[in-house]
């Protein structure tokens, strides 16, 4: 058995179903761009019948990225393997994922089907996306709460029908370690005697057990995971994929497996996905948390300042994380910025590094320390240039404790010019109900997040916020040394989100 372990991502497909994590077609086109750098083995581009948006994003994900396979999910049925297969013909190693469910209370409650008419409709199915590609996988949704016979049943007989992989999804997190080892070693002895075929395994982390649960798949003998960046997915995520690797890269005594991941680029990857989707990873997250690397305590600090290992089993910079603290000033030159951004894991056109350059002096005028992390909001922004339908042209505000605060809002919809006074009960309130009187809109502010970048007085503000309209969600950051700017900025680039959302079909959600 080979102990090359392939990485499925699926970022772009369970990870953006998750509240809060939906992304457009440009945004997901960039993150796929940043697990091609990664190194992952499959990228599962979206769910191609859901809606428009992601059909296109898988169509434009198998057109132009080369090297790791591009999946495309399908339950079982031809009007979605058809589709999937429409979007994925592009690509130099398309695969349809064909899924369905297999647990009794799944079967019954959502399906209404027979045992029997699943395992009708999977064979089917399988036999239909071979018609199309012989690189087909199957999912039984729920496996771990399905009866074990059946599954070896329904795994086998889709093997004969041509399915290269066999994927076991603990779909809503239920499964333990020992019970997941048991399993995955049955399935696997049931189905080798038919024919020897990837095992695959996709585990949610309901009870937090995810890694854990992954992590007894492969010693079980599954050479596939299937994982997300930071671990984002439905309900309480899926398993993380930084978490996976560094396991095996750090446990080879535990795990005798390997992955191609380039374990560098982890850190770049997961901060891309947080300023993507404006939700931050918490402090305390393994291997990518703020607080990962960081020692508070005296004997602790004692002992990593003696021994970095006394307290560090993963060194920062393992992960693409930068253990510099001053990286440029206003002095740097463009050569500068660009080996470090290039360091850190970003590389850009002339243009674009032309225009990164601009605002980093920018903002090196206004601070005495430009850090790495000044660099990553640089490389956010430019990210975000293509949300353009209002543009914040200025800022202007006043308050106090014997004022009524006040701010005035200049700003372009469509190139028009537009400016509007607001008051509020603060600056940063008098500058929404501004922006309100000019867009017009009935969106409701649902929640507002306010960070420091870096340290110091002088620091980057980072502002996110949440907004809601008939219905729709978007999310906005901003960012600026003074915040009452950055929620502006925040506020603007959730309209322009909001505004890309109206103009996509709705997408319907589906669990595996």
């Amino acid at each position: 058995m080979s102990n090359k372990v392939q990485i499925f991502d699926t970022t772009l497909r369970d990870g953006e179903q998750a509240p809060g994590f939906s992304m457009n077609v440009d945004e997901k086109i960039k993150l796929a761009h940043h697990l091609q750098k990664l190194n992952v083995d499959v990228i599962e581009a979206g769910f191609p019948i859901a809606s428009e948006g992601d059909f296109e994003a898988v169509s434009e994900i198998a057109k132009t990225l080369k090297g790791p396979e591009i999946a495309g999910l399908a339950r079982a049925n031809k009007k979605d393997i058809a589709r999937a297969w429409e979007a994925l013909k592009y690509s130099q190693k398309g695969r349809i994922h064909v899924f369905i469910a297999t647990s009794e209370i799944h079967m019954r409650h959502k399906l209404r089907m027979e045992p029997e008419e699943v395992l009708e409709r999977a064979v089917k199915s399988v036999e239909f996306a071979r018609g199309f590609t012989d690189n087909v996988e199957f999912s039984a949704e729920d496996a771990t709460r399905s009866d074990p016979d059946f599954l070896a049943e329904i795994f086998t007989e889709v093997v004969k029908a041509g399915a290269k992989i066999i994927n076991i999804p603990d779909t809503v997190g239920y499964t333990t370690p020992d019970e997941f080892t048991k399993l995955v070693r049955y399935l696997k002895e049931k189905i080798s005697k038919v024919k020897d075929v990837l095992i695959s395994v996709h585990c949610h982390n309901d009870l937090g057990l995810a890694v854990a649960n992954t992590i007894a798949g492969i010693k079980a003998g599954a050479r596939q995971v299937e994982c997300t960046i930071n671990g984002i997915g439905e309900r309480a995520g899926n398993a993380s994929l930084e978490e996976i690797v560094m396991i095996l890269n750090i446990r080879k005594d535990v795990v005798d497996c390997y992955t191609d991941v380039d374990p560098k680029r982890i850190y770049p990857t997961s901060r891309t996905l947080s300023l993507i989707t404006g939700i931050p990873v918490q402090p305390n997250k393994a291997i990518i948390g703020r607080n990962a690397f960081a020692h508070e305590a005296g004997i602790h600090q004692d002992g990593v300042l003696k021994e970095e290992t006394t307290y560090e089993i993963i060194k920062p910079e393992d992960i693409g994380l930068s253990s510099s603290t001053l990286v440029l000033g206003k002095h740097s030159g463009r050569h500068a910025l660009k080996t470090r951004l290039k360091t850190l894991g970003y590389e850009f056109s002339d243009d674009e590094l032309n225009r990164i350059f601009k605002k980093f002096k920018q903002l090196a005028d206004k601070k005495k320390e430009v850090y790495d992390e000044d660099l990553e909001v640089l490389v956010a922004e430019e990210s975000l240039r293509e949300y353009k339908k209002y543009r914040l042209d200025s800022v202007n505000f006043a308050s106090g404790s014997n004022m009524i605060p006040v701010a005035t809002i200049q700003i372009k919809i469509d190139g028009k010019p537009f400016e509007e006074v607001g008051c509020g009960d603060g600056p940063v309130d008098a500058v929404y109900n501004a922006i309100e009187k000019i867009v017009k809109g009935k969106c409701k502010l649902t929640r507002f997040i306010i960070s420091a970048i870096t340290s110091g007085s002088d620091a980057l503000g980072e502002v996110t916020v949440h907004i809601e309209e008939e219905g729709l969600s978007s999310i906005g950051r901003g960012t600026n040394t003074d915040i009452v700017v950055a929620s502006a900025e925040a506020f603007i680039n959730a309209l322009n989100r909001l505004d890309v959302k109206k103009k996509m079909t709705q997408k319907k959600e589906f669990n595996l």
